[in-house]
């Protein structure tokens, strides 16, 4: 996948089949519109393309705005580079693309740089100046400016009444069910971040935690409680272990860390690059009464961790 950043110095050659959105998550629903975007691309002889940005559009015009992000853009970029997509464009989001109408945008990126003879939007897609115009508008300045403009279908999540989308899955991981959003995602939310000096309370109770400070400031983190997750040290093995997001009530914290325990595991992690991936949560974080009341707790956290990984291996 060739990926290209600086498009007023770049004109693409091959005739492209597009789509264009920030795709946060590139989750199933965009992952279907890819996919469908690419089915006629060997057919017609033309290259496929994912069009994103560097950042949130909203914000170039507030830079104070936290978007609660699902993938950065380094997550985003191995993700569809994984879909096998021939090129894809990260245009660098300025209040100056942002005053473009849709039309504008179409005929001077689009058609001028990009050579996009098709373009596949998502069901709810808008782009151009204050996103005013839609799909029916695309269309009329694709025929005008030669490029078709197909409307991708909003893809359903079973027993959900909303369709597949960043919103929704936002809302899941927010109230702690990242069970019901990996199926939206279709792989388990991920956190990753550098391991960081802690109080060491956890090594005292015979559960030693690395604390986890996470690459980007603006990821999504889950709901606070305690959760079985899989870890792996520096891209590794994936590894059993439970995270604790919260502040140790049993300790009087008042500051909010992340907290990995991994099982069996015995070694050094400090400034190693951590990634965690959210399998359930377990259940809320509490107070006890003594450390001795915590760790019978974290005991049987253990033995469901165990078990529920126990379950995962049976489905393989």
């Amino acid at each position: 996948m060739e990926i290209i950043y600086d498009i007023y110095n770049t004109k693409i050659k091959d005739e492209c089949h597009a789509t264009i959105g920030v795709f946060d998550g590139v989750h199933a629903g965009h992952q279907a519109i890819i996919k469908q975007m690419m089915t006629l691309v060997d057919f017609c002889h033309r290259k496929s393309m994912v069009i994103t940005f560097d950042k949130f559009p909203i914000k170039a015009f507030m830079p104070e705005f936290q978007p609660q992000l699902l993938t950065t853009l380094n997550e985003k970029i191995q993700l569809i580079e994984q879909l096998g997509v021939d090129y894809l464009v990260v245009l660098p989001f300025t209040k100056e693309m942002g005053m473009l109408t849709a039309r504008e945008f179409m005929e001077q990126i689009l058609k001028d740089r990009l050579n996009v003879k098709m373009l596949y939007t998502g069901y709810d897609n808008r782009f151009g100046r204050g996103r005013e115009e839609g799909y029916d508008d695309y269309v009329r300045y694709g025929k005008e400016l030669g490029i078709k403009v197909v409307e991708g279908i909003e893809l359903q999540y079973k027993g959900y009444e909303d369709p597949v989308c960043s919103t929704v899955i936002r809302k899941m991981i927010e109230k702690g069910d990242v069970h019901h959003a990996a199926a939206m995602l279709t792989r388990n939310y991920q956190l990753s971040g550098t391991v960081t000096q802690g109080e060491h309370i956890g090594t005292g109770l015979g559960f030693p935690t690395a604390n986890l400070q996470p690459d980007d400031a603006e990821k999504m983190i889950p709901l606070p409680g305690v959760y079985i997750v899989w870890a792996s040290i520096d891209g590794g093995e994936r590894m059993q272990a439970m995270m604790n997001i919260g502040t140790r009530p049993t300790f009087n914290g008042h500051q909010t860390t992340l907290e990995v325990n991994i099982l069996d595991f015995d070694g050094d992690l400090y400034g190693k690059r951590l990634t965690v991936g959210f399998i359930v949560r377990l259940r809320d974080e509490e107070h006890f009464e003594s450390a001795e009341s915590l760790v019978a707790q974290l005991e049987k956290d253990k033995e469901i961790t165990r078990n529920v990984f126990k379950e995962i291996e049976k489905k393989k």
